[in-house]
């Protein structure tokens, strides 16, 4: 199969340089990505006039900002690197080396969304739904800047789409970064803007965003790079594919509990 030999980097990861200051893509397309999830959260809110006003959107985009960023951090400090960041803990805060979990993401998020929701007393299920709808945006143009930065390509392949990648040798990886935009972005986000005028009960859409991203990431974990595989009887999973798998029982039972409840009831 011919080989389109392509190689990364294709563009300077640095965009601007003004004396000290320094504006990269990354840091770019993560800025996008957190306005277009306001836009994109500030229009739910007005179409379903809820769950919470305008004015406190600001606040709850800080809270999911500062929530996701450490989380992401701790998450792959905790998940994926500890040995190394106890030898040099002040590592654990030199974000611009690189290093986020996309799983710690989710899971700091949502407890900056918990912090807000206790502040204001709004219902959980309604501002997840309106939260969750954006952010497959805002994960595509991140996983665009991760490209852009020539980091986290995939195994190696024979597709002739393969990236030759410095750090990875001579032989063309799968740009796993832009499969994720493509599914976990792209896709999703069709899916659930879709599916938010037909799912009325409160959380359905949310769990359909959980379950959606734990099945697409379990996916094309087949073609990323493993950081670590599981250990028996699960040596054949890496344990991305195992925190997808909890993200998908997440979105699993969070839709199925509603229902259990109301049986349940007198």
């Amino acid at each position: 199969m011919n080989h389109l030999g392509l190689s990364c980097p294709f563009i300077d990861p640095i965009l601007l340089r003004l004396g000290p200051l320094v504006l990269s893509w990354y840091g770019l397309t993560y800025s996008l990505g957190a306005v277009l999830w306001y836009l994109i959260t500030r229009h739910e809110i007005l179409r379903r006039r809820g769950p919470i006003p305008g004015q406190a959107l600001p606040e709850l985009l800080f809270h999911g900002l500062v929530g996701g960023v450490i989380g992401a951090r701790l998450g792959y400090v905790l998940v994926y690197d500890l040995a190394v960041f106890l030898e040099q803990p002040w590592e654990i805060f030199a974000f611009w080396h690189g290093g986020m979990s996309a799983h710690g993401w989710l899971v700091g998020m949502g407890v900056g969304g918990l912090l807000f929701v206790r502040e204001h007393d709004v219902p959980v299920r309604e501002l997840a739904d309106v939260a969750f709808v954006g952010l497959p945006v805002g994960l595509m143009l991140i996983k665009i800047g991760n490209f852009i930065n020539c980091e986290g390509f995939g195994r190696v392949t024979t597709l002739p789409w393969g990236v030759v990648w410095q750090a990875g040798g001579a032989s063309p990886r799968h740009p796993v970064q832009l499969y994720e935009a493509g599914l976990e972005g792209l896709l999703l986000f069709a899916m659930l803007w879709r599916l938010r005028k037909k799912l009325h009960r409160p959380g359905d859409l949310s769990c359909v965003f959980l379950v959606g991203y734990g099945c697409l990431r379990f996916m094309i974990e087949f073609c990323r790079e493993p950081d670590h595989f599981c250990g028996p009887p699960f040596e054949w999973l890496t344990l991305a594919q195992i925190l997808s798998l909890c993200v998908i029982a997440v979105g699993v039972i969070g839709n199925a509990l509603p229902r259990v409840y109301r049986r349940t009831d007198p």
